[in-house]
């Protein structure tokens, strides 16, 4: 019996030993991977931010210059702080986040940039799961479908204009690709809207961050 007990003891002491060095290494893995992710998004948004507002619009440093957005259930969960645009101090865009929860594939992850008059400068895709070569076109890598947003504002199209063509709209939309471009196109409209509804506050930019005056989060 004992020689039993101790095969038995020690096949349990193998066993927890293995179940804690692969959970160490999972947890590592996980956290290097993790590291290496959030590393990747934060270069894929800065880079977004300036392809809609480039140097040449802005004097300030983007990532470190936020501004709270108070009530922005419109925009998605992920949306609490938008970007600031400025020029020798005077604030002359925002690039508001926001996040598209009806995607073919899920979620999708966009940021709007708005010029202090209320005109889109640019929109970009920041992350999706869409489908490869049919919705995935809502890249500007991949098409330039994306860039007909620019110059648009809240009243041009008319808000019966936000839609795709073949809906009664004014947008194109991407072949086979129908529930992601009206995802896409509902996304930035509200964008707009909410823009349009806290301009005042967005525009003096004192929801925090860098050169926030108020520092608490939504």
């Amino acid at each position: 019996m004992s020689e039993i007990r101790q095969a038995i003891t020690k096949s349990v002491i193998g066993l927890a030993t293995f179940s804690i060095v692969t959970t160490a290494l999972i947890t590592a893995t996980y956290l290097l991977t993790f590291d290496r992710i959030e590393q990747q998004r934060k270069i894929a948004e800065s880079r977004a931010l300036r392809d809609i507002f480039p140097n040449h619009y802005h004097d300030n440093e983007f990532l470190d210059d936020r501004v709270n957005l108070p009530d922005s259930a419109v925009l998605g969960k992920q949306s609490q702080k938008a970007f600031v645009s400025r020029k020798q101090g005077r604030i002359n865009g925002v690039l508001i986040p926001a996040t598209a929860p009806q995607g073919y594939g899920g979620e999708i992850r966009l940021i709007s940039g708005i010029d202090s008059a209320g005109t889109i400068a640019g929109v970009r895709v920041l992350a999706h799961r869409e489908t490869p070569g049919l919705g995935d076109k809502i890249e500007l890598r991949k098409s330039d479908w994306i860039q007909q947003f620019t110059g648009k504002s809240l009243g041009n199209p008319a808000p019966e204009g936000w839609r795709v063509i073949k809906a009664g709209g004014e947008f194109d939309q991407l072949t086979g690709a129908t529930i992601t471009s009206r995802a896409v196109i509902k996304a930035v409209y509200n964008t707009l809207d909410y823009f349009n509804r806290n301009r005042d506050y967005l525009l003096k930019g004192t929801g925090g961050g860098k050169h926030g005056d108020n520092h608490s989060e939504q």
